[in-house]
């Protein structure tokens, strides 16, 4: 499996394929011995950061999670999905939860196409397509007046697939040209530049990326 979720899970000896509740699920309203919650106004969370909120697994538990995610409206709440077809149908009110921010991921092309129409045409407080890992140039124009903001990542591990820098930099000028929020946060593993292929070592990976524009 290329994704970095099989990886993590099979190091430290878990079954990706089981979907369980963590022993954080209810971290956001955890109070002190005061009675305060734990984590003050602000606080953000990331959810189901090794799985997919809209999972199907996961649906006997979704609605406890929106009533933590409507009590702390002092926070906000954010995940990423491959499944944004099934955003409206999980939260049909969906427009009710303005600290949610749900950005929606597409790798290549094809699913570009297939997820980016039903994602950009939701009620959400903030529309963010992460393509990653990248592995392609996507072609974005026909969706710039919908989006604000893109995202763009590599393949992390040993048999990751490249990702060309140029198309990063073409993907960063369009976004700059439409006033359109851009962040380029890891390199992935194997790298184009110049037409030059360079293994970057993980811990390099998003330190990299960081620096990858910042003389530009």
């Amino acid at each position: 499996m290329h994704c970095y979720v099989y990886r993590r899970d099979e190091s430290i000896g878990k079954d990706s394929n089981i979907v369980y509740k963590t022993a954080n699920f209810n971290l956001p309203i955890r109070k002190d011995r005061h009675g305060n919650y734990k984590y003050p106004e602000g606080s953000e969370f990331i959810m189901c950061f090794s799985s997919d909120f809209f999972i199907e697994e996961a649906d006997k538990w979704r609605d406890d999670v929106l009533k933590m995610i409507e009590l702390r409206n002092d926070c906000t709440f954010f995940c990423i999905t491959k499944r944004p077809e099934r955003i409206m149908e999980c939260i049909p009110n969906l427009e009710k939860y303005t600290n949610l921010y749900i950005y929606c991921t597409m790798e290549n092309q094809k699913r570009f196409d297939e997820r980016a129409p039903i994602y950009l045409n939701l009620p959400l407080v903030r529309k963010g397509v992460m393509i990653e890992p990248m592995l392609e140039y996507v072609d974005i124009s026909r969706y710039l007046d919908k989006i604000d903001e893109v995202s763009i990542g590599g393949e992390s591990g040993e048999d990751a697939r490249v990702i060309d820098f140029e198309w990063v930099k073409s993907i960063r000028n369009i976004c700059i040209n439409h006033n359109i929020e851009f962040s380029f946060h890891q390199t992935g593993a194997k790298i184009i530049v110049n037409g030059k292929l360079y293994n970057i070592p993980r811990k390099f990976q998003h330190s990299q990326a960081k620096k990858a524009f910042q003389n530009s």
